[in-house]
């Protein structure tokens, strides 16, 4: 019998004008971008973090710190590859991830599926495996105002 293994993954980060916007491993076309130590994908983040945490083995900020000048400006996408190295090394695999972004403005929809391709590729994972959705706060709170952009994720692993 495969062991299973869930983790979870929330993250938020600052929209301000003059960032790119990058979500989900690709660059979306907005007057703001996320505003973070590497280049702010809050996505992947969240992805990493409930990877991370289903195989307990800490946080993304843990194995790659916002202290550390190396990681300044760095593509999210390669801090999602070492975390899939990380979790195979563990001898896990993805079962799946669901995944929310919660975003006022751009709407997300039309990206998604750019962004499963993206990930898919990085992650060496079917796209089927991977949902992402995403939703409005209704104009309420930071998110409601586009000062800011959260994400949530959880994730399934296996014992290979």
């Amino acid at each position: 019998m495969n062991k299973f293994r869930i983790g979870f993954g929330y993250d938020v980060h600052q929209l301000r004008e003059g960032y790119d916007f990058w979500l989900g491993g690709i660059k979306v076309p907005h007057e703001k971008g996320a505003v973070g130590h590497s280049d702010a994908d809050v996505l992947i983040h969240v992805i990493c973090d409930a990877l991370l945490g289903a195989a307990n083995l800490r946080d993304i900020g843990y194995h790659f710190s916002d202290k550390d000048p190396k990681y300044k400006g760095i593509d999210s996408k390669i801090l999602l590859d070492e975390v899939m190295k990380l979790i195979r090394e563990h001898g896990y695999e993805v079962g799946n991830l669901d995944t929310t972004i919660c975003l006022q403005l751009p709407k997300v929809n039309p990206h998604i599926p750019a962004m499963k391709a993206c990930l898919s590729e990085v992650m060496n994972v079917s796209e089927e495996d991977l949902s992402i959705k995403a939703t409005t706060t209704e104009n309420l709170g930071f998110v409601g105002r586009e000062e800011g952009v959260s994400a949530y994720c959880t994730a399934l692993i296996y014992k290979v």
